[in-house]
């Protein structure tokens, strides 16, 4: 092994694989957040990265320890740690133009678990190597460390627990520190930054020729330019007419606007999740028909009316509301993003007097003696659907917090239907709480609403309230309403605590989605090829 003085009294190995196990768990946080406004942030997304960076480890370990045999020069190791670093500052420069490649690729072969393989493919393209050359650390060190057979165990053990240290202080500063306060691609600059001036500080103090470590300068200007150019955490890059982009604890956020409204979505791929309309009217989405459920609780034969939102969003639902019941409201919106909320204030205009409670919607119904006239349930977004909130016990919760003829509303966002379905079990579990089931598609959207209550004069109630109406927007909307509203027979699919599937089902139903819109380019590129498919777009 070189003589190098600043490992002579191991502080410094130490040092190096606290940093390089801090690192790994940073990327692996920053992981989940460039891949989820394409692929979600679902479990299913979870156990790929995890599954994509202990394959990565596991090589690295495999690879470092028969490197440090062959040749135990630590030059190589923290050569291989400059070369990491780059890799991982280039990311927020060309991750998520990699993502759209693969995906883009894959989605003319890939028939069924399209997200899986392109969440699984990305993955290993992104990640893999950076993670690879930092799995070489720990057992590179071993060999740097161990100088006999008296203090190994010791020495081993310390070299890991400076890893595992590291690894904690790695996990919690990405989630609780840099991702909410700089994004994604600064969390990425800051790791790869400290990984390189660790190299810097070795190969200035071992006086090594800069000839002889010419990747060092490189580096730096690479990273340099990284900087410049990867800063923004801008994944829908193809938009332009973003108000609003950014991240919170929980999610990555875009407010963007038109002449006639403000849209707010949690990701670039699914769609729109909150809609603000600059002027009163009808907003087109599932929020229209959503309506229907203060009908169903008599809200034009009561003084005041008791609402309950669980994943409030930016507040439409309580925004419509207030704009066309003419009554005395009391809104409480539950939403665990507070970062949410405050985009809600600043461009959704949310009513002052709704009261928002940074919650989570099961944990808030836990604290809470409350009951309400109205609980609408909208905190299913594409596949992340919370398997705490869709479960027998959640459920039954949500009736314990209405009043006797208080009505329950649940935003399924995703039309699936057959034997088995998300939407079936969805259906399915809420039956076995509630004896009245109503269901509505939407139209213009993949949204089913699903009304249900205790009180068995549910649907008198709603058609007594839809003729005091006076409002003929709303009362023609209640009209469309009124026609696709469906009894629900219930039957066997139940979900609950102890088991509830919801991402492979909700992954299912995604690749029928994906399969239908794509199928038209599909054939387009079986006559013409990609060219082809270029030229259609």
């Amino acid at each position: 092994m070189e003589n190098r003085p600043i490992l002579k009294n191991r502080v410094y190995l130490y040092l190096t694989e606290f940093f390089a196990g801090m690192s790994v768990m940073a990327v692996e946080l920053g992981a989940s957040r460039l891949l989820a406004p394409y692929f979600s942030s679902s479990q299913i997304v979870w156990t790929i990265i995890i599954g994509t960076i202990m394959i990565a480890m596991a090589l690295g370990n495999i690879y470092g320890g028969r490197a440090a045999d062959k040749n135990p020069n630590p030059d190589r190791l923290y050569a291989r740690i400059i070369i990491a670093a780059i890799w991982i500052a280039a990311i927020p420069v060309l991750g998520k133009y990699v993502i759209i490649l693969i995906s883009g690729l894959l989605i003319f072969t890939v028939n069924n678990n399209f997200l899986i393989v392109a969440g699984f493919v990305a993955c290993m393209v992104i990640f893999v190597f950076p993670l690879f050359l930092l799995g070489t650390v720990t057992p590179s060190l071993v060999k740097y460390t161990v100088d006999n057979l008296d203090n190994n165990g010791k020495l081993v053990g310390n070299l890991n627990a400076a890893n595992t240290i590291g690894s904690i202080i790695g996990t919690f500063v990405p989630t609780f520190i840099s991702i909410p306060a700089v994004g994604t691609s600064i969390t990425f600059l800051i790791f790869a930054g400290i990984l390189l001036i660790l190299c810097l500080i070795y190969f200035i103090t071992s006086k090594i020729s800069m000839k002889k470590i010419k990747r060092l300068p490189v580096g730096m200007v690479i990273f340099v330019l990284c900087c410049i150019f990867g800063h923004k955490s801008n994944f829908a890059f193809w938009q332009n007419n973003l108000i609003y982009e950014g991240e919170s604890i929980y999610n990555y956020l875009q407010v963007y606007e038109d002449d006639k409204a403000t849209y707010f979505s949690t990701n670039v791929l699914f769609g729109i999740q909150s809609v603000y309309l600059k002027e009163k009217g009808l907003t087109g989405y599932y929020y229209d028909f959503a309506m229907a459920a203060p009908f169903m609780s008599a809200v034009n034969e009561k003084d005041s009316l008791d609402i309950l939102i669980l994943g409030n969003g930016t507040g439409t639902f309580a925004t419509q509301c207030e704009r066309y019941f003419d009554k005395d409201l009391n809104i409480t919106g539950v939403e665990i993003d507070e970062k949410i909320t405050k985009l809600a204030r600043e461009y959704f205009e949310l009513p002052e007097d709704v009261k928002v409670v940074t919650y989570d919607g099961r944990a808030y119904l836990n604290a809470s003696d409350e009951k309400f006239d109205v609980i609408m349930v909208d905190a299913y977004q594409d596949i992340t659907i919370p398997f705490q909130m869709s479960s027998t016990e959640f459920f039954t919760l949500v009736k314990d917090h209405l009043k006797e003829d208080g009505v329950m509303v649940v935003n399924m966002n995703m039309k699936s239907d057959g034997e088995g379905s998300i939407n079936q079990y969805l259906s399915d579990t809420i039956s076995g709480v509630f004896s009245e089931v109503y269901g509505a598609d939407t139209f213009g959207s993949t949204n089913r609403e699903l009304f249900a209550s205790n009180n068995p004069k549910m649907m008198e109630v709603f058609n007594e309230n839809v003729e005091l109406e006076e409002d003929p927007e709303l009362l023609w909307m209640m009209g469309k309403v009124s026609e696709r509203l469906t009894p629900y027979e219930s039957g066997s699919y139940v979900m609950t605590d102890d088991k509830a599937p919801v991402e492979l089902l909700g992954m299912k139903v995604i690749d029928e989605i994906i399969q239908t819109e794509v199928s038209y380019y599909k054939e387009i590129y079986k006559d013409g090829g990609i060219k082809a498919v270029i030229d259609n777009l």
